[in-house]
């Protein structure tokens, strides 16, 4: 389900008759259509285990969902609808999936689509103790949320983002405070910051830098905040 940006805080997503897709709860600014939005208890694609594992994982931003329903005369016969999203005016980041996953905090998911699947996964489970630490840093504590297959997804930051390309042999250094998300096959891990290296970054002083390599794309933002 692709999405169009409409300006640096706001996009527009259309709606096909028969599909659906998820968005936080609070982020239709407006639509046209017969669309109809309820609130998602199942987990979305992964049904109850994906939303066990994001309540156990403190990963539950509440969702909606959103779609179009058939009418009597099949899809050919259903116009489809269009949804402008925005929320607490933040910068939006359109990334589109092609069979690999995404991996960003939960709070952070603005909308995407319904036919990607959801799950967490345990910090630790990338680079043991340092993992655990990088989720602590980078203010995601234990667990992140990873969206999986063919898709688009729109993610909200602060200060604008910007999509760092990860090449084999060579890796990328990102201060955890600017870290949003990445997707691909990436390998992170936790690294000390050595000598004037330490107060180069955003985070004043942070004691570490986030190492990314192999093969796919990290999205940083303009700030320290978080959401």
């Amino acid at each position: 389900m692709p999405f169009r940006e409409i300006n640096s805080k706001m996009v527009e997503a259309t709606v096909n008759p028969g599909q659906r897709m998820f968005s936080q709860r609070g982020a239709m600014i407006a639509y046209n259509g017969d669309v109809t939005f309820t609130p998602n208890i199942t987990g979305g694609q992964g049904g109850v285990m994906s939303m066990i594992g994001r309540r156990v994982a403190n990963e539950a931003t509440p969702l909606m969902t959103v779609e179009v329903p058939l009418g009597p005369g099949g899809p050919g016969e259903t116009p489809c609808g269009t949804v402008l999203f925005g929320h607490g005016g933040h910068h939006i980041q359109v990334i589109n999936l092609s069979g690999d996953t995404l991996y960003v905090e939960a709070d952070r998911l603005l909308a995407f689509d319904g036919t990607l699947e959801q799950g967490t996964m345990f910090m630790g489970s990338q680079g043991g103790v340092m993992g655990m630490v990088r989720g602590q840093v980078t203010g995601q504590g234990l667990f992140t949320t990873t969206l999986r297959g063919h898709g688009a997804v729109a993610v909200m930051a602060h200060g604008g983002v910007i999509e760092l390309p990860i090449t084999p042999g060579r890796p990328v250094h990102v201060d955890p405070q600017a870290y949003v998300a990445h997707h691909g096959d990436v390998r992170n891990k936790l690294s000390a910051a050595l000598g004037w290296r330490d107060m180069v970054g955003r985070g004043s002083g942070e004691a570490f830098q986030l190492e990314l390599s192999g093969s796919g794309a990290v999205y940083v933002q303009a700030s320290e905040e978080k959401l």
